[in-house]
């Protein structure tokens, strides 16, 4: 074979040779014009057969085609196939197996938050987080909404454990709801279990630490008889975070729990896209990953490129410093704690979550800072405003907030003054600009300045580019994106579909679907109920759905209240009723109200239906129905109807 090589080689060099020689000699203008072959010394231009013989004599001396070394082609043609191996996952799967697992959402679908999903086979599951989310603005007198459990009550007997991806509130502050009812072993690594023990603490549920199961990122774990699960190591706003390797025996699953890549995280620790790689390599069935930055085409900063804001803040502020930021960004604070030391101040820490969450950080050294630099809040007003940082809560302005209550002059150890800097080092949540910007307004009547700059925060979720980076890692032959919005899922599936993932391998999911997948499919088969139980945070306790219900219906549509005492013998009136109403009319008008009331209740007397007035229930649901058909027909509007009615 290779002294075949070698002389086609060189033939074909002969060949070009001769060629080359050739065209020298046609293209050589010393040579005298009658020595070109056949060609007239005369004017061209005269006789359009030579202009064509000219034509024809230049094609003819166009070079020839170089010859295919057959050789070369054929190892093209194996690289190519070696592309296809690698690149289709079809070829790494066993697509005779009839295995197949099932993928529940119950939160964390459609909104931001609230993340909790379920893995079943066929007699085992798992939950992956369990999350809590924030209510609307028309959830009057809720804190947080955790995710309805219902599902989980009818597979408890299947679950062998519930498995962390990281520490913020949207994947475990539903944690301690579901224990009080139900109990299963937790796996994690060590910063989420300790935020979750804080969590228990809280709940006076300090026993049901005895489930946590801490892990070694890079091993595998067997949970129950159908799960072997890794985590790996990833980088996000929070530090501690893993995305994990579910294998089954209808193959693996990757779940990447919140991400962004960062190349230069503040602890050195960078994302292990070689474990990625390597799951990508063996053959991925599924790849279920963070779609909340979809639409963000620039890659997201690293933690440390706000560290040259940071250092600018503190190198100019002539007076305290007040940064507010999420309490789980601990690098965050960390940064801004080392700028603060570097310009001689000392650090207070105001805010629960914020107390609590540097301190864990601390306890088990994630983070090493001296404890000479902190002072309590009461040392505050004995020091020099330029030797103060506040690190606290509230960045959301959130009214049960250290910096809202700073803001309004209600903290009990901070007042603003005009000399101070509020550094807001963070975004917003969606649904909470308008919170945010009622605080800045507090902020700024009271003389302080206010620094949002975007250098100041990057976020910690992967935007387009980072997306394609795992999808491409992974390589997975089925996709479904989760965490964010529908908007969001559905750009992050545009961007699996530029990344080789066939459109039909993709499937957007909602909250309750089951999807069943399997190394030949992937379909729906079936819906389950899903929901949010709403929580108020001042007591732990749950909120029934129909006293939120009320509590809209009061502030959209007022209430009245109708107190009479009726004759039973003759269906009349014994006096005038009692008429008290709120959010319907004004003060000035309840006389008028009062009286139009009289009239309908008189005339539903007048036409009331044969021995009603024996069932006081019934004739009080047809009153409220009658007055309620009265005030819809005049103001549009369905308040609540509160009768008491009581016949003599």
């Amino acid at each position: 074979m290779e002294q075949e090589n070698q002389e086609s080689v060189k033939s074909t060099s002969q060949e070009n040779r001769k060629q080359y020689n050739n065209n020298k000699r046609h293209n050589n203008p010393n040579r005298p014009s009658g020595q070109n072959s056949n060609k007239p010394a005369g004017n061209a231009g005269a006789n359009p057969s030579g202009g064509s013989k000219n034509k024809n004599s230049s094609r003819g001396r166009r070079r020839q085609s170089t010859p295919v070394n057959d050789s070369l082609k054929a190892f093209v043609e194996l690289n190519q196939e070696a592309h296809k191996q690698r690149l289709n996952p079809h070829y790494k799967l066993d697509l005779n197996s009839k295995e197949k697992i099932r993928i529940t959402p119950l939160g964390g679908l459609g909104e931001i938050g609230g993340n909790i999903t379920v893995f079943e086979t066929e007699k085992e599951a798992i939950l992956i987080d369990v999350g809590m989310s924030f209510p609307d603005e028309d959830m009057h007198g809720v804190d947080i909404l955790v995710p309805d459990f219902t599902y989980i009550r009818e597979i408890r007997n299947k679950i062998k454990a519930v498995i962390i991806t990281h520490a913020h509130e949207d994947h475990i502050g539903a944690m301690p709801y579901l224990y009080k009812e139900m109990q299963f072993p937790i796996y994690g690594s060590p910063l989420p279990l300790a935020m979750i023990g804080n969590k228990f603490d809280e709940h006076h549920i300090k026993d049901f630490k005895q489930y946590f199961n801490p892990i070694e990122k890079r091993k595998i774990y067997k949970i129950g008889e159908d799960f072997e699960i890794e985590w790996m190591h990833m980088t996000h706003s929070i530090i501690d975070s893993s995305s994990l390797a579910i294998t089954t025996s209808a193959g693996t699953i990757i779940h990447t729990g919140d991400f962004k890549i960062d190349h230069t995280p503040v602890d050195g620790y960078t994302a292990d896209l070689h474990r990625l790689a390597y799951y990508g390599d063996k053959g991925v069935l599924c790849l279920l990953s963070d779609s909340t930055n979809s639409y963000n085409s620039a890659p997201t900063p690293s933690e440390l490129s706000v560290a040259p804001a940071l250092d600018r803040v503190f190198s100019k502020a002539e007076g305290r410093v007040i940064l507010s930021t999420f309490s789980s960004n601990i690098h965050r604070v960390y940064q801004a704690i080392q700028y603060g030391v570097k310009y001689g101040r000392k650090v207070c820490v105001i805010g629960r979550s914020m107390e609590r969450n540097i301190e864990v950080a601390m306890q088990y050294d994630y983070i090493k800072l001296p404890k000479n630099i902190f002072i309590e809040p009461e040392q505050i007003a004995h020091m020099n405003d330029k030797e103060i940082l506040i690190v606290t809560t509230g960045s959301q302005g959130e009214p049960s907030s250290a910096l809202f209550r700073m803001s309004i002059g209600e903290h009990r150890h901070v007042k603003i003054k005009p000399t101070d800097l509020i550094v807001l080092s963070s975004r917003a949540i969606p649904g909470n600009e308008g919170s945010i910007s009622g605080m800045l307004n507090y902020l700024q009547r009271a003389g302080a300045k206010v620094n949002n700059d975007k250098d100041i925060h990057v976020s910690g979720h992967a935007s387009i580019e980072e997306q394609k980076l795992m999808l491409r890692l992974v390589n997975p032959k089925f996709f479904l994106p989760i965490h964010g919005e529908y908007n969001h899922v559905m750009r992050h599936r545009d961007t699996a579909i530029l990344c080789g993932v066939p459109e039909r391998n993709i499937y957007i999911m909602n909250d309750g679907d089951t999807v069943e997948i399997a190394p030949k499919y992937m379909r729906k088969v079936k819906t389950v109920r899903t929901g949010k139980t709403y929580i108020d945070n001042q007591n732990n306790h749950k909120i029934e759905d129909d006293i939120v219900i009320d509590r809209q219906k009061l502030a959209t549509d007022g209430i009245v209240m109708i107190v009479a005492q009726i004759d039973g013998q003759h269906s009349t009136m014994l006096s005038k009723p009692i008429v008290t109403s709120f959010g319907i009319v004004a003060d000035k008008q309840d006389k008028f109200f009062a009286k139009e009331m009289e009239d309908v209740l008189e005339h539903f007397l007048a036409n009331i239906k044969e021995g009603l007035l024996e069932n006081p229930r019934a004739l009080e649901n047809d009153l409220r129905q009658a007055v309620r058909k009265h005030i819809y027909r005049k103001m549009k509007k369905y308040p609540l109807i509160v009768p008491h009615i009581f016949v003599m």
